[in-house]
């Protein structure tokens, strides 16, 4: 019994693995150009702010969809096993990293409209956006793959995940603050 739950707990893990890739490379990757380039909504905000940039967003979905490439030749034929097929494991590591990456944009958005200064942190928006647009997506082409369960059980490891990510960030050097 115990060893059927630590399996079920790596493959959850294994599962998400290119939605934490799409949401982290930015930080390495990303810079340059904002995504909204420099524009405001109709509220004089700006619609996403400088930490959001054309090369972060096509580094995450890109980051994420290795990561969904290397486990279709990694996970087929072992006890890990996500999807029936490659195809299926790209797809899924694809609409992973995209539904994160929008996910992030949407959290972003949304701070902008609430006043929140670019860097301050916000559970729902920092960790919870990512996550949840990364399932929404994954769903559209694997709908049976998380159970209630795992799903519950992810959130909630996401953001341990993600708090424990963002301070080893901050400790080497590629973010200015630990959130």
């Amino acid at each position: 019994m115990g060893e059927d739950i630590l399996i079920e707990i790596i493959r959850l893990f294994l599962f998400i693995l290119p939605a934490y890739f799409a949401n982290s490379s930015p930080v390495i990757l990303g810079g340059g150009t904002p995504i909204d380039l420099g524009k405001n909504f109709l509220d004089k905000k700006r619609i996403f702010g400088n930490g959001k940039t054309i090369r972060g967003f096509i580094a995450g979905v890109a980051c994420g969809t290795l990561v969904g490439i290397i486990l279709a030749y990694v996970l087929p034929g072992t006890q890990f096993e996500l999807y029936s097929s490659r195809l299926d494991y790209a797809w899924g590591g694809f609409l992973l990293s995209l539904g994160t990456m929008l996910g992030d944009l949407a959290g972003s958005f949304a701070k902008r409209r609430l006043s929140m200064a670019q860097g301050k942190p916000s559970l729902v928006m920092d960790q919870l956006s990512f996550f949840l647009f990364a399932i929404a997506f994954s769903t559209l082409a694997h709908p049976l793959v998380l159970s209630w369960w795992g799903v519950l059980f992810l959130a909630v490891a996401t953001y341990f995940v993600h708090q424990g990510a963002n301070v080893f960030a901050n400790k080497v050097g590629w973010k200015k603050v630990p959130w």
